[in-house]
């Protein structure tokens, strides 16, 4: 393609020319780093949780370059390199829906895209070329009515009070009696993650499920 001599495909964690987004090096250094695991809780928000890394080192960098930073095309690379695990295709067949974690419209205009809705749809995109079961991505019912300060700017007590109410739900019958599988980036108290569960769970959805890229061990 034209637009291939233009804005060639590069590696997104080195910059490096790559037709697959990801270079063999940088996999393996994600790879490396990747420590896949599922989690299962009762009587909570959502029934499951799925990530690939700790939040540190090498993935940390890569994940505020590309959230803050204005490095959109990483989530192409990140896409790549889960998608490719067996146990995580496996988990996307248990769900119906993919929903991203919102952002408000002034923080989308600001930084000019949602990273989780990409990281949802680049999914969804890869993972329904295999046609036996879709992935649907709905990102017009859960939205933010509120502009917050940022969650990496606050400490734990802050982070729930900054949380609560500022999201809502509308065209619920979406999601009712479907396996709703939510995507965020980062998972760290679980505040964000839990306020949107227990909206999502206003819709009577089968079941609730959590996908982040990393998970940040906070005390």
């Amino acid at each position: 393609m034209i637009l291939d001599f233009i804005y060639p495909p590069v590696c997104g964690f080195c910059n490096k020319i790559n037709k697959e987004t990801l270079c063999k090096k940088c996999e393996n250094k994600l790879a490396n780093e990747q420590n896949v695991k599922i989690e299962k809780f009762k009587n909570y928000e959502f029934q499951e949780q799925i990530y690939f890394f700790p939040y540190e080192g090498f993935v940390r960098n890569a994940i505020l370059q590309y959230k803050f930073r204005n490095k959109v095309y990483l989530y192409k690379s990140f896409v790549k390199f889960m998608i490719k695990n067996q146990n995580f295709m496996k988990f996307l067949k248990t769900y119906d829906i993919i929903i991203p974690v919102p952002i408000s419209k002034k923080r989308k205009k600001k930084r000019g895209y949602n990273q989780s809705l990409l990281i949802a749809k680049g999914i969804a995109n890869l993972y329904n070329k295999n046609k036996n079961h879709i992935l649907k991505v709905e990102s017009k019912c859960l939205y933010k009515t509120i502009d917050t300060i940022e969650q990496s700017k606050l400490n734990k007590e802050q982070r729930n009070a900054n949380v609560q109410g500022v999201y809502d739900l509308k065209n619920g019958q979406i999601l009712e009696n479907k396996r709703i599988l939510l995507i965020d980036d980062i998972y760290t108290t679980g505040n964000t993650i839990k306020e949107c569960s227990q909206m999502i769970k206003k819709a009577k959805p089968k079941k609730i499920g959590v996908l982040t890229i990393a998970k940040d061990f906070v005390d």
